[in-house]
């Protein structure tokens, strides 16, 4: 292993495994798991479900044992539906929160380890670095230029230094530097824990869907119940019983209401997300799902996101000569070749392993192993290349001091001792933030000219600087003195699937951003590659963005070069002035405050920050931006078949309210009893109702522009098209009922065509689906079950005389079965033709 000194051992894996059985995991409380009872009480007091037990009391208490039967039966499908939900999606969440938990670095066996936040135990030793959230509180036991941001414990606003046998506290936040801490409570009895003891969740919050929805069955209520009002009203004009049409218009009243649409709308979301994360997309918030779908623009890191985040050095640069460095990625195989002059080499090289926090270990099987920053991880390869001798180098002087890198100054200072009490200083940073620093302008001049020459052809620049010293350098005099030893130009190609998600974002209407730290001629260079600037939009840098020059020619900017993360608040602000829904990606501590101002948040699970993980959205497990499109197709398809639903549960809904407003006025007194009623919306509501929550997504919801969150989820046309299908499934109902030849199976003619034909329009509304996988054919599994018991309703004897209906002749029956089928069909010739007429346009 190529490091300075060994750390302390910390604890072995058995006595970690010991201790934890003794405290328990590093967890919260948490709230107890929902009992049954509570579930079952929880359905019984929903609206709908009250109006239904109020319909059983009505009529059981007039002794219609039929209808209360049916009434029932529909209350128990009804309340058990939901209960099952309601379990899959808490089971489903439960998983993904386990997937999303938090991770830590310990010392186990003498190892840096990371591990799940829950198996941290006290005494075990945490290594703490920019961008960790402390998991359990403890006691530093070293420190380099450590600051922790305690403003969610200690209301502190601005981030606190903390040096030796200081303590920490769980959930604070690691903004710069590094230490070490040796763990003292978890769980519980930690500082974190004690508040959450006073904060248990009392359950998922519903999301901004999940309220509009609920917003829409309010309206749908009371316009069904002035409708349900009319038609009693209109019964007794006629000469009904007061009771048979009380319990008419309450049938009707519960009916014509999609009571299984709050459960369609928690599986779909809960199941999304679950779904996601088994594409290694962690959802962290539920309304994330549904605002996926809507995302317009993209705003991606450069780094490790568009490209592979394999940093490779290609040539070292210094005032003498220049150098190429063969290989590629983190193979042991490559050389160092080019320049004669090997005394300035040495010097960039010795300075590349010394200010630097990574390490490698190996070679095995041909690579290195790396542990830490992948540039960092880089330039080491690239020094054991030229020599394995200059790794030693960090056994030949020791850290003493060092400035972190910082976003701002962006450069990082270290200070080293040697074994002969010499002092060196040694700087990298991006050229513009290292050449001014120079103790010679005059050679800045012509580093400076082959940095822009190396950025243009898209490489990524740092420049090296170093100083020697006799004796300890002050804090004032760390960057006086420097020398120029050089340039290093790494190259990180573009991910094989980057131009592949730009155009997929593309062909879905969401247009990609690229955000980088690069210098602007880089940027470009990559950005022309992946295809960002085919439309030519312009590169920004993050002067302009501070100058707010930005702002009125957002729309023509697609690359913003030499930003900090700071800038990135302001390039979403601006999208979002436009009315754009803006996914931004991050990786950094510093990244945390775009990513909560973004309307998707999304971290990097692999090489990004646990506080970038804890502020996002969404956590991308393989840092594969090809998930955030998977990701936008879960939200699109659960978005679309929560509308599917609507126009299923709705269209059926309207045309039983039709069929008993219009059937006395052309000569059908009394076209469906109360019992037929509720058992079409029992058979009809029920499992295919929920099966439009699993429909596989429409290839061509991702080739078109995002559906605004804004507008209604009744709007863009869909309002229409129920009150459409709704007059087609009444008609068709209607005109079974006209055209039946015995007068006694009227009612039941339109019985069977009007739950018939809903089971048509609802495979007519399936998404298109390729070949014959069983997983993806619940709908019509749901839609054969309801068929058949919808006519078991008619063939079985018991339930003919529970329903009021007749046994009807094989020929009526195909007459029934033929008009069933017309609503579906028109449906589907119509969307044929409606894809046809795009087709031919497109072309």
């Amino acid at each position: 292993m190529t490091d300075g000194p060994a750390a302390p051992a910390g604890l072995s894996s058995a006595e970690a495994a010991a201790r934890l059985r003794d405290v328990g995991p590093n967890l919260p409380p948490r709230a107890h798991p929902r009992s049954f009872i509570s579930r079952v009480g929880d359905q019984l007091r929903d609206p709908m479900i009250l109006l239904l037990l109020g319909a059983f009391v009505v009529v059981g208490a007039l002794g219609d044992v039929a209808d209360a039967s049916i009434i029932a039966a529909v209350v128990v499908l009804n309340t058990a539906i939901g209960v099952v939900q309601e379990v899959r999606a808490a089971n489903a969440l439960a998983a993904l929160d386990e997937l999303a938990a938090p991770q830590a670095t310990v010392t186990r066996d003498g190892q840096l380890v990371r591990i799940p936040g829950a198996d941290v135990a006290p005494g075990d030793l945490l290594r703490l670095e920019a961008g960790d959230v402390v998991a359990a509180d403890g006691d530093v036991i070293d420190a380099a230029g450590l600051q922790i941001d305690e403003s969610a414990m200690t209301g502190e606003s601005v981030p606190v230094a903390h040096g030796q046998d200081e303590p920490v506290l769980a959930g604070t936040v690691v903004t710069r530097g590094r230490g070490t801490a040796i763990v003292s409570r978890t769980g519980a009895d930690s500082g974190l824990g004690r508040i959450a003891a006073g904060v248990l969740a009392a359950g998922v919050r519903p999301t901004p869907l999940q309220l509009r929805l609920a917003r829409l069955s309010r309206q749908l209520v009371l316009v069904t119940l002035g409708l349900a009002a009319l038609v009693l009203v209109l019964g007794l004009l006629r000469g009904e019983a007061l009771d048979d049409m009380v319990i008419l218009a309450v049938s009707l009243a519960v009916a014509a209401i999609p009571e299984s649409l709050p459960a369609v709308v928690s599986i779909a979301l809960a199941l999304g997300a679950y779904r996601m994360a088994r594409r290694s997309a962690l959802v962290k918030r539920l309304p994330a799902v549904e605002t996926l779908g809507s995302v317009t623009v993209l705003a991606s890191d450069k780094t490790g996101t568009l490209t592979e985040g394999r940093m490779v050095v290609q040539e070292l640069w210094t005032p003498t000569g220049t150098w190429t460095v063969t290989g590629s990625g983190y193979g042991a195989d490559g050389e160092v070749v080019g320049g004669s002059d090997g005394a300035a080499l040495e010097p960039l090289l010795r300075d590349l392993v010394l200010c630097n926090d990574a390490q490698i270990d190996g070679p095995e099987a041909g690579q290195w192993s790396i542990v830490g920053d992948p540039m960092e991880a880089a330039l080491l390869v690239a020094a054991a290349k030229h020599s394995r001798t200059t790794l030693a180098s960090r056994g030949q002087w020791t850290r003493v001091d060092e400035v972190s890198f910082d976003s701002v100054a962006k450069r990082m200072t270290t200070v080293h001792r040697s074994a002969a009490d010499n002092w060196l200083v040694v700087c990298k940073g991006a050229p513009e933030a290292v050449l001014e620093l120079l103790a010679e302008p005059i050679g800045a001049e012509a580093a400076r000219r082959a940095a822009a020459e190396l950025a243009a052809r898209g490489f990524r620049v740092l420049a090296v600087a170093d100083a020697s010293y006799d004796a300890p350098p002050g804090a004032d005099h760390l960057h006086r003195g420097l020398v120029l030893r050089g340039l290093v130009a790494l190259s990180d190609p573009p991910r094989d699937t980057a131009r592949e998600v730009v155009q997929a974002c593309r062909d879905a209407g969401i247009r990609t951003v690229m955000i980088t730290g690069d210098h602007p001629a880089t940027a470009r260079a990559v950005a022309d590659e992946l295809t960002i600037t085919r439309e030519g939009p312009e590169v920004a840098d993050g002067d302009a963005v501070v100058r707010g020059e930005h702002l009125d020619q957002v729309e023509q900017i697609g690359v913003y070069a030499r930003t900090q993360p700071e800038h990135k608040v302001d390039i979403v602000t601006a999208w979002q002035r436009r009315g754009d829904v803006v996914a931004m990606t991050g990786d950094g501590v510093n990244d945390a405050p775009a990513l909560r101002k973004a309307d998707i948040g999304i971290a990097m699970g692999d090489r990004g920050t646990e506080v970038a993980r804890q502020a996002a959205d969404l956590v991308l497990a393989d840092d594969d931006l090809r998930t955030v499109v998977v990701a936008v197709g879960e939200g699109r398809r659960i978005y679309a078949n929560i509308r599917r639903f609507l126009r299923y549960g709705l269209s059926g809904g309207f045309a039983e309210v039709l069929v008993l407003v219009a059937g006395p006025f052309i000569g059908i007194p009394m076209p469906l009893g109360p019992a037929q009623i509720l058992w079409i919306n029992m058979i009809t509501h029920g499992l295919p109702g929920v099966a439009f929550g699993g429909e596989p997504i429409d290839p061509t919801d991702m080739r078109r522009p995002s559906p605004s969150p804004e507008h209604s989820v009744l709007g863009n046309g869909l309002l229409v098209q129920i009150l459409q299908s709704g007059v087609l499934i009444g008609v068709v109902a209607l005109l079974a009922g006209l055209v039946c030849p015995d007068a006694a199976s009227v009612q039941t003619w339109i019985f069977l065509c009007l739950g018939l034909s809903q089971l048509g329009v609802a495979l007519a509304l399936r998404a298109p689906r390729a070949g014959f996988a069983w997983r993806s054919r619940g709908l019509e599994g749901a839609v054969l079950l309801a068929g058949t018991l919808q006519v078991l309703a008619v063939a079985w004897a018991p339930l003919r005389d529970l329903l009021g209906t007749t046994l009807i002749s094989p020929t009526a029956a195909g007459a029934v079965l033929a008009l069933s089928a017309v609503p579906g069909s028109v449906l589907v010739l119509r969307r044929q033709w409606h894809r046809h007429r795009a087709v031919r346009g497109a072309t």
